[in-house]
């Protein structure tokens, strides 16, 4: 019955997305409406939702793209630089060239450096492989680790609210999603005696096999604390787990309190024999944060502490995939290795990533504060990535209004707030909340015009519904 509710919910929110695609073309063939033109802030895409592209990022993927441009004037020394050298790496000196299965191995160096000064502690090209976005990556590990002969089942620890697309690959697999609830009074953090009492009730249905966390949140916005996460990780230790790290949103911390640190620092810091024995897969990408590549398709995996006998199975397994898409990996390298100061590049670069990380700061700051003033709603304060998520406390009219139509509540909420609004949002049904707790979710790495348009907007619909359903 629960499968059953998951494809229900997958369906209606399908359906609501092809209908807020069938409201734009309305309004392009000039059809009236009460709003002007639909938000669509259902996606973590900044650049769906009308945030610019880094300038640099753009200018050596052009250059790479057509080499004509280097022979001109229009384009600063180090984008040139940066162009004929990872040109020099592809093939016959194009990017149409096929790369190695692991990425092109000067990219991998530049991600293994990136990592090595994040962290303080080195790492090893070896264990870095690029893919075609972090899912994937995370797609081959879960295959990895979840056996669907075996019996009991293999399981996964996973978070709730977490991201769905994650869950649904371990069940497509074969495996069981064992939940563990994030605690929404507490912030949404996550807590070890939790996770105990998610280990032992999966027991019963699974033998559960990694603990996959997701920091900073997605949807919930958490940045966990160092001391959570060596509870976690003596966690997974003691209960001989596979620690699955998804860490797509370290850039995108803007709370000045907090501080984003990987998993792999704080394993290190450890000391043995953690540091040399707890297996750990750590994702990035450079679809998330203020690059906000979604459609270049970039993400890597790098393993820490592998088996050494495992490892020959995961170069098989990995090396079954075509090689990463070239335009993701450029994207990665200028993650990477971005301009510095004194490069001709940098003061642009400075000027527009602090641009995204004000703006940023801004619309959560008017999210909370719209939210705050709003009734029947709550909303956890946000501390990084790209969602806010907040709580709608529906009335019972609400809730078996929607129960009628066949909808979850927070589903049922959605669908009026596009008709009657045209704005589109995604409800917490889609990423697992607690009986009797209803949520939405949408993506504030908008431009700040476009913020205040959905949040009057939505604050003008949920007074009405409300009072509606009163």
């Amino acid at each position: 019955m629960q499968e059953m509710g998951v494809h229900v919910r997958t369906n209606q929110m399908a359906a609501l997305m092809e209908r807020a695609v069938r409201f734009k073309r309305m309004l392009e063939q000039g059809v009236k409406k009460p709003y002007k033109d639909v938000i669509d802030v259902s996606w973590g895409d900044p650049h769906m939702a009308g945030m610019k592209p880094i300038t640099f990022v753009r200018q050596v993927l052009a250059a790479c793209f057509y080499p004509q441009l280097l022979d001109g004037d229009n384009l600063p020394a180090d984008v040139k630089q940066r162009a004929q050298k990872l040109l020099r790496c592809c093939d016959g000196g194009s990017v149409g060239s096929y790369t190695n299965t692991a990425g092109i191995p000067a990219i991998v160096e530049s991600i293994a450096q990136f990592i090595s000064q994040r962290d303080g502690v080195p790492a090893d090209p070896e264990n870095i492989w690029i893919h075609p976005g972090s899912q994937m990556s995370l797609t081959n590990i879960l295959t990895m680790l979840v056996n669907s002969e075996a019996s009991p089942k293999s399981g996964v620890l996973m978070p709730v609210p977490g991201y769905s697309t994650t869950a649904l690959s371990v069940k497509i697999m074969g495996g069981v999603v064992a939940p563990y609830f994030l605690d929404e009074e507490r912030g949404w953090a996550l807590r070890a005696d939790e996770l105990r009492r998610a280990l032992t009730s999966a027991r019963g249905a699974c033998r559960p096999v990694a603990l996959y966390v997701i920091n900073p949140g997605n949807p919930t916005g958490h940045i966990q604390s160092r001391k959570s996460m060596e509870e976690v990780i003596r966690f997974v230790a003691e209960n001989k787990l596979f620690l699955l790290a998804d860490e797509v949103y370290q850039s995108s911390v803007y709370d000045t309190n907090s501080e984003f640190v990987s998993y792999k620092k704080v394993l290190c810091e450890l000391g043995p024999p953690l540091a040399q024995t707890l297996e750990l897969a750590s994702f990035h990408s450079a679809s998330k944060g203020f690059l906000g590549e979604c459609g270049l398709r970039g993400g890597y995996v790098e393993l820490v502490n592998m088996d050494p006998a495992v490892m020959p199975y995961v170069q098989r397994l990995f090396h079954l995939a075509s090689s990463p898409p070239v335009a993701g990996q450029i994207a990665l390298e200028v993650m990477a290795k971005p301009p510095q100061p004194g490069d001709p590049s940098y003061p642009l670069y400075n000027h527009e990533t602090e641009h995204i990380r004000s703006t940023l700061v801004d619309n959560v700051k008017r999210v909370l504060q719209v939210f705050t003033r709003l009734p029947a709603v709550s909303c956890q304060p946000l501390f990084g990535g790209a969602f806010a998520f907040p709580r709608l406390h529906l009335t019972p009219k609400a809730v078996h209004t929607a129960k009628e139509a066949g909808m979850q509540p927070d589903m049922f909420y959605c669908a009026r707030l596009l008709e009657d609004t045209g704005v589109l949002v995604r409800p917490g049904c889609e990423y697992g909340q607690k009986e009797g707790t209803y949520h939405i979710r949408f993506c504030i790495m908008t431009p700040a015009d476009v913020m205040e348009e959905l949040l009057r907007r939505l604050s003008t619909f949920h007074l009405q519904f409300m009072k509606d359903f009163s």
